[in-house]
């Protein structure tokens, strides 16, 4: 987080240059009332960690380190266009491949489908917890929230009867721009699914 001002992105960039740390990517995840939070995405050969970050960049003014997570997203990849192709070329999986993909879409750690009415679990990603029910992550509505110091996204898939439920315990709290982003996937592979349904049956 840091002071929503020219000069300071620049301050904060020279400083990880500093402590040897490649920019890969920056993403704004929020801007409001002078403060921005900003998500970069380092190659970083030794590390720090958190809490040697944030007394390192102390030395700049008005910037909080909210977390420091390792991810498997690779800026460039887009992961979004690799999740529709298998989709588009496997619609019968459409809501399973978007399990599977799902956690490294938001530098996540692991993401469920569940059952919309039972709660009962129906696929897990790989390093999903071996339990067999959620039935208390299902609103109605798409969600961030945090359990404990696990960070989650939960949110409907109606055409499947499912909730996707996506978790990480590394990091800050997810924040709208990644539910959005999930939303959207949703919808977009829900459509998919739907208009290949209908081409079979016709």
């Amino acid at each position: 987080m840091l002071p929503d001002r020219p000069g300071v992105l620049g301050q904060v960039a020279r400083a990880f240059g500093v402590l040897g740390a490649d920019i890969l990517q920056v993403t704004v995840l929020e801007r409001e009332g002078g403060r921005a939070v900003d998500d970069f995405t380092l190659s970083w050969p030794g590390g720090f960690a958190a809490e040697d970050l944030r007394e390192r960049l102390s030395v700049v003014p008005g910037v909080r380190i909210e977390g420091v997570w390792p991810t498997r997203e690779a800026p460039g990849a887009n992961p979004d266009y690799d999740l529709l192709g298998h989709v588009v070329s496997d619609s019968e999986r459409a809501f399973v491949t978007l399990v599977d993909a799902a956690p490294d879409l938001v530098s996540a750690e692991w993401a469920v489908a569940v059952d919309s009415d039972t709660g009962a679990v129906v696929h897990g990603s790989w390093q999903a917890p071996g339990v067999e029910e959620m039935p208390d992550l299902t609103p109605l509505r798409p969600a961030a929230f945090s359990e404990g110091p696990l960070h989650l996204l939960s949110l409907p898939m109606k055409a499947a009867g499912l909730h996707l439920v996506v978790a990480r315990s590394e990091g800050p709290a997810f924040h709208q721009v990644e539910l959005d982003k999930v939303i959207r996937l949703v919808e977009i592979v829900s459509l998919l699914a739907r208009a290949t349904a209908d081409r079979t049956v016709a």
